[in-house]
């Protein structure tokens, strides 16, 4: 097969959230992430995670579609921390 043939990895972040009670809905799309809900605290919570996300991964030199799992999970504990440090 040659490279032209191979398929194109592609990978996104996917967040949905459902403690709205004001009757807005959310959503937020970017390069690789979709947010959809939540109230605005939730929301906002889920963006700063996305962001925080893409960034550790432009640190590293990766896209999320080059990451293992085991990888993401570290990014993910470390954004946690970082978020709940704030």
């Amino acid at each position: 097969m040659k490279d032209s043939d191979s398929p194109v990895r592609s990978a996104a972040l996917l967040g949905l959230a459902f403690d709205a009670q004001d009757g807005q809905t959310r959503i937020t799309r970017g390069k690789n992430f979709f947010l959809v809900g939540g109230s605005q605290e939730t929301h906002c919570l889920m963006q700063e995670t996305a962001i925080k996300i893409n960034e550790h991964l432009e640190r590293r030199g990766k896209r999320l579609e080059d990451v293992s799992i085991r990888e993401l999970r570290e990014i993910c504990a470390e954004v946690r921390r970082q978020i709940e440090g704030d």
